[in-house]
């Protein structure tokens, strides 16, 4: 496997701290969510950035390569696009499915608007290496992909986390990112040691390192990237960093941001974390101990030989009863997370509610990003109104139409009650909901002129 080049440290670019991240002193490389950028029409921060030497990574979160369908290739070709524009060395994805539904289960499709994660089942193996294996013939560059936080867990799995990711670089090639946020935050949830996750991981396929803050509510720990670094994510970072000398490390921050000071501190402490747990050198870049496979389950002799050769090209070797399975699997739990169907057996129903709870909240969260404009309207009775909507209607058409749907669910039940309000969400609704903004289309214009001669007779 060929090593990934050297990083250094970074951040998580986004809008809101932009200008912080420019003059911030020792940013090596900055990440950007590849679904927030425009190849086209890239932001001026970013091109000051790499006009100055820092490498831009695009990291996508929509591809949904745990999921049992194939990459969408539309996605997969703006992902490509992105990379491209930005000259970037790699792009990153996660191990998630962010959808569910539709031609393989005969039902409606479903967005989860969040990282979902996949059971850890030689099905799930077999078609997330399928799906990777689509994904890096597509990218013009190498592609990593990260492990996620839980909330809850799949019943019946057959493997830990680190034996799942073991066997997804043996048979694909791919490199990891690893987020040892998520590590401590299926420790919390999960009762996973990351010790023993780091034993069986191969570390020497580590492409980078995500660190970043949570809290914790009723023992359930919530990897929101809006808080500081605890100090148990440190630890975590520092045992990897003892290991293998990971080639780039980041800092993940996605809200509630702090002032530049902050940002710093943390990323001093994230260097002196790695400066006192340097391994010594060694032969294997850095690795004190060769990774040794984890022993997997045995196979089910009705499956492929996993270690046979790769079949001719355009075969697939994850079996359609695979993501037959995954797919009934993922829409079952989706639709429960969702739509309020029951949970599927074997779920913690509690640990299912949680979860559902949290999707709501992050569907209003970024619903409130993409249309500003809803909770400039509505107020304080903006978060209320939202999760109301959202309970029982699923996201199916992505965060925009998202917005437009509840718009539009406001003005059908009479909701707000304030007249003028209530006519300003109406025009929000017009101007955005055809194919062009209604300012800008010919009978709008027509329309417009013929009420300025109406008024003049």
């Amino acid at each position: 496997m060929t090593q990934p080049g050297r990083l250094g440290t970074g951040i998580g670019w986004r809008p809101e701290i932009a200008e912080a991240v420019e003059h911030m002193p020792g940013i090596d490389w900055v990440e950007a969510v590849s679904e927030n950028l425009c190849p086209g029409h890239l932001p001026e921060s970013l091109r000051r950035l790499r006009e100055r030497g820092v490498t831009v990574v695009p990291h996508g979160v929509s591809l949904g390569l745990g999921g049992a369908d194939r990459p969408d290739e539309s996605r997969l070709a703006a992902l490509a696009e992105r990379a491209a524009a930005l000259g970037a060395p790699l792009v990153t994805e996660h191990i998630a499915f962010v959808r569910a539904g539709g031609e393989l289960t005969a039902s409606p499709s479903l967005e989860a608007g969040h990282l979902l994660p996949v059971p850890r089942t030689r099905d799930a193996l077999d078609v997330l290496c399928e799906n990777v294996r689509i994904a890096q013939a597509a990218l013009p560059v190498p592609l990593a992909v990260e492990n996620i936080a839980a909330l809850l867990r799949w019943p019946g799995e057959e493997m830990t986390e680190g034996q799942f990711l073991y066997d997804l670089v043996d048979r694909t090639g791919v490199r990891l990112l690893i987020d040892v946020a998520n590590l401590h935050t299926n420790h919390v949830n999960r009762g996973e040691d990351p010790a023993r996750a780091l034993d069986e991981l191969p570390v020497e396929a580590i492409a980078y390192v995500h660190v970043a803050g949570g809290f914790e509510r009723d023992g359930v720990w919530h990897d929101s990237h809006a808080h500081p670094v605890p100090r148990p994510v440190l630890g975590i970072l520092a045992d990897l960093a003892s290991r293998v000398t990971p080639p780039g490390v980041l800092l993940e921050r996605d809200d509630n941001f702090p002032a530049p000071g902050e940002l710093e501190k943390e990323l001093a402490a994230i260097r002196a974390t790695l400066d006192e747990a340097r391994p010594e050198a060694g032969p294997a870049a850095g690795v004190k101990t060769p990774a040794v496979r984890p022993p997997s389950p045995p196979a089910d002799p009705a499956d492929p030989d996993p270690a046979a050769p790769d079949p001719a090209p355009g075969v697939d070797p994850a079996p359609a009863r695979a993501r037959q399975r995954l797919a009934l699997a993922q829409a079952a739990l989706l639709s429960a997370l969702v739509a309020g169907t029951p949970v599927p057996e074997g779920f913690d129903r509690v640990r299912t509610r949680v979860q559902a709870r949290a999707l709501a909240a992050k569907r209003a969260d970024v619903v409130a990003k993409v249309a500003a404009e809803l909770p400039e309207l509505l107020g304080d009775g903006y978060r209320a109104a939202f999760l109301g909507y959202a309970q029982g209607r699923p996201m199916t058409g992505g965060y925009r139409r998202d917005a437009l749907d509840f718009a539009e669910h406001l003005l059908l039940t009479g909701d707000p009650r304030d007249a003028r309000t209530r006519h300003l969400l109406r025009e929000w609704w017009l101007e955005r909901s055809g194919p062009a903004p209604r300012s800008r289309r010919p009978a709008a214009r027509l329309a417009r002129a013929t009420r300025r001669v109406l008024l003049r007779h």
